[in-house]
């Protein structure tokens, strides 16, 4: 991209990002290396590639958790300069608070900001509701499956009320069944939600079954060695992971992952 292209379409993108670098230490690990792309409002984009190649470095520079080293890197048409609100973050672990109820887990974002109303509360048990927890608004992290946790964890999420998700391998610990039934949920919502994503993940076929956008990385230092467009509509079906058009963009993002090993 030349700079004043380049420029002006990071002003339309929620995620924006220029020849972004990130250096660990005395400058010798090199985490991710000259990343440019754009993220679309609204799009869901998975991160996929070896252990160590960025992905999840990527997702703290965005979230302005840590210091970029080198390029530019622009969220909402400013600058990343420190930790954002207007971006919400969840990672593998649920990270519940054992003495607290799913409905408090919840509203655990609100209390830190400011006091909690009852219309608080009532969003909050309606998000628990959205991710399938009726049921469980008063039952405590111990009397959850880890599903079940991630589902809070996910509400609690969705209660900051940020347009911009990160995830951060959110289902690796669970077992086959549960997350594929965890991915349908998460793809129904944030497509009602109109919610821009971003979603690291190892397993290919998740990726693609999530995502308008797959980026392949590079293994370290990390790059972006292809953006893979995912044609389907969403939300999708799991049946969708049968067909040959499925199963030729497994073949294709595979093909590129073995091509940088």
């Amino acid at each position: 991209m030349d700079g004043a292209g380049s420029v002006q379409k990071m002003s339309g993108s929620v995620v924006g990002a220029q020849r972004l670098g990130k250096t660990f230490g005395d400058g010798s690990v090199v985490a991710l290396e000259d990343a440019t792309f754009d993220i679309r409002p609204g799009s869901f984009v998975s991160l996929v590639g070896p252990s160590g190649c960025g992905k999840s470095t990527m997702l703290r520079l965005i979230a302005g958790l840590i210091g970029k080293s080198s390029g530019e890197l622009m969220v909402h048409g400013k600058s990343v300069e420190g930790p954002r609100t207007d971006v919400g973050m969840m990672f593998q672990k649920a990270t519940l608070l054992d003495w607290r109820t799913a409905i408090e887990n919840v509203l655990l974002p609100t209390e830190v900001s400011r006091t909690v109303t009852k219309a608080d509360r009532k969003h909050a048990a309606d998000l628990l509701r959205m991710v399938g927890l009726k049921d469980f608004l008063f039952a405590y992290p111990s009397q959850l499956s880890g599903g079940m946790q991630q589902r809070v964890a996910l509400a609690r999420l969705l209660q900051t009320g940020v347009d911009l998700l990160l995830l951060d391998e959110p289902f690796g610990a669970l077992d086959e069944f549960t997350r594929e039934r965890l991915n349908v949920e998460l793809m129904r919502i944030v497509t009602e939600l109109k919610s821009t994503t971003l979603f690291v993940t190892h397993n290919i076929a998740e990726a693609i079954f999530l995502a308008d956008q797959v980026f392949v990385m590079t293994p370290r230092p990390g790059r972006i060695a292809q953006i893979v467009e995912v044609p389907f509509d969403r939300p999708r079906p799991l049946s969708i992971q049968t067909s040959p058009e499925f199963n030729a963009l497994v073949a294709e993002v595979r093909d590129i992952l073995g091509e940088d090993h």
